[in-house]
């Protein structure tokens, strides 16, 4: 079996209690998917890549790699800092717009980053940019994501994250993001995150 890769990458850090031993096999095995998995795209590029090959590298059934993994885009679109910016956002001070909220919450979690944690992620958001299969598949995730970031704010400021308003915010910022951020060599630049909530913030004016 491969080398395990580095505890800090392509993980979230740890919260709350110690894993379990169960837990932290499975973290390893998972890690260690995405590990050759990427290092499979990078020498024979994505669409060449298959299941079974990642399976074979990770040392793995293909069965073993479906309970992990839906689907092979799945192994790029899965975003590990989703809990932590959830976490890092449920946190910030309360007299904190919602927006002002974020751009904390994007700033402290890219601080807490890794430089192996951070060059995956640029990497990833690369193959997301890059590869028309996951470009496709990156638009079906949006109700997704605007979902979560609905239940963000809606707990934030107490509203149920169905109302019109909550969505629509949850809608700007995701469809913001998409729209610029995605389309940028280095999508964690924060000059330009800063820009973006900066625009939503002014109403959008033009």
């Amino acid at each position: 079996m491969p080398a395990d890769p580095p505890d800090s990458l392509l993980t979230a850090p740890a919260r709350g209690d110690k894993p379990s031993l169960r837990e932290r096999k499975k973290e390893r095995t998972r890690r260690t998917i995405r590990t050759e998995a990427f290092r499979l795209f990078r020498e024979q590029g994505y669409s060449q890549t298959t299941v079974e090959q990642i399976a074979e590298a990770a040392d793995i059934s293909s069965a073993t790699f479906f309970r992990y993994f839906p689907s092979k885009e799945q192994v790029v679109l899965a975003d590990d800092l989703d809990p932590i910016m959830i976490e890092r956002f449920a946190g910030q001070p309360a007299e904190l717009s919602v927006l002002d909220a974020l751009r904390r919450t994007m700033r402290d979690t890219f601080a807490s980053l890794g430089s192996e944690q951070f060059a995956f992620e640029r990497e990833r958001a690369a193959l997301v940019r890059t590869v028309p299969e996951l470009r496709g598949v990156l638009a079906l995730e949006l109700n997704r994501n605007v979902d979560m970031i609905s239940e963000m704010i809606a707990r934030r400021v107490g509203r149920d994250p169905r109302d019109f308003e909550t969505r629509a915010l949850a809608g700007a910022i995701i469809g913001a993001a998409q729209a610029v951020i995605m389309e940028r060599e280095d999508p964690f630049d924060m000059k330009t995150i800063e820009r973006v909530l900066n625009f939503l913030g002014s109403g959008m004016r033009l």
